[in-house]
């Protein structure tokens, strides 16, 4: 039987699991729905499940004729995912709540498909990962790293300009001015943002696992030096024009300057990697 006809003889079952899905995680679709509209740093929540839906569209000829074999590994997964959901809601943690959805639907796919179908379909699944909100226990934890790491590279750059400047912590000082590397400044923001466009870039431009990976982790270090950029400018400008010329408009300005310019490295790399790929065919 293919995953077509198995859809349309399975579709009451599916419909109970649906309804029971919707039933028990309304409240933290709403929650997390609030959190992607609230926190621009996870503004980019919206697109993930639109994205795993493309995937789908675009894998859909392939995966209409898939045989299916329901896998019993897929009911142990199910199970796993609701224990996850309800140690969590006893706990009140929110991040494995919202993550035990995807463990479900990937136990449900499994249990109702087989493997087979789960294979082509896992990476839709995985992708709604990235929807998922970190705990600020762990984003705290990466974000104050990098935002001294970025205040240290900023200031020896500027110091290399001639610039009287010193540095405590994430603090820069200038004679007139002191400015604070904030959390919108240490890429952290960027980094989630470009992680998501690079697993589609990815997966649309490259054929190796390899070279796929690679494009995705160079989302971080281009997110950090765009940021690093950002910090850099801000300085210089706040040095010779003030404050003020720091912030509102430049700021949300330099902001967006420096994800379109994350964005446009992200594509160079992917088009190298992508001529790289025709030249090893040839």
């Amino acid at each position: 039987m293919t995953f077509a006809n198995a859809l349309r003889k399975q579709s009451p079952y599916l419909l109970v699991f649906l309804v029971l899905f919707g039933l028990a995680y309304a409240e933290v679709l709403r929650g997390m729905v609030l959190a992607w509209y609230g926190d621009d740093n996870y503004s980019h929540g919206f697109l993930i499940p639109v994205v795993a839906g493309w995937f789908v569209y675009t894998g859909w000829q392939d995966l209409r004729d898939t045989e299916v074999r329901p896998s019993d590994l897929g009911g142990l997964l199910v199970l796993a995912g609701a224990a996850q959901f309800v140690l969590a809601w006893l706990a009140t943690e929110y991040f494995n709540m919202r993550l035990s959805m995807v463990v479900l639907l990937a136990g449900a796919v499994l249990l109702f498909f087989g493997r087979e179908v789960f294979r082509k379909l896992r990476l839709p699944i995985g992708y709604l990962v990235l929807m998922v909100p970190l705990p600020y226990i762990l984003y705290d934890a990466v974000a104050f790293p990098l935002k001294l790491f970025v205040a240290k590279v900023s200031v020896k750059t500027l110091q290399l300009m001639n610039f009287a400047v010193f540095r405590e912590g994430n603090v820069i000082s200038f004679p007139n001015i002191t400015l604070e590397v904030a959390d919108a400044c240490s890429g952290l923001r960027s980094i989630m943002s470009l992680i998501a466009l690079a697993v589609t870039l990815a997966f649309i431009m490259l054929r190796s696992p390899y070279k796929r990976l690679l494009l995705i982790l160079l989302a971080v270090p281009f997110a950090v030096f765009t940021n690093t950029l950002r910090v850099i400018a801000t300085g210089v400008l706040a040095r010779y024009f003030g404050r003020q010329a720091a912030e509102g408009f430049f700021h949300e300005f330099a902001g967006i300057a420096v994800f379109v310019m994350a964005l446009v490295l992200l594509l160079a790399s992917g088009f190298i990697l992508k001529r790289m790929e025709k030249r090893h065919d040839v």
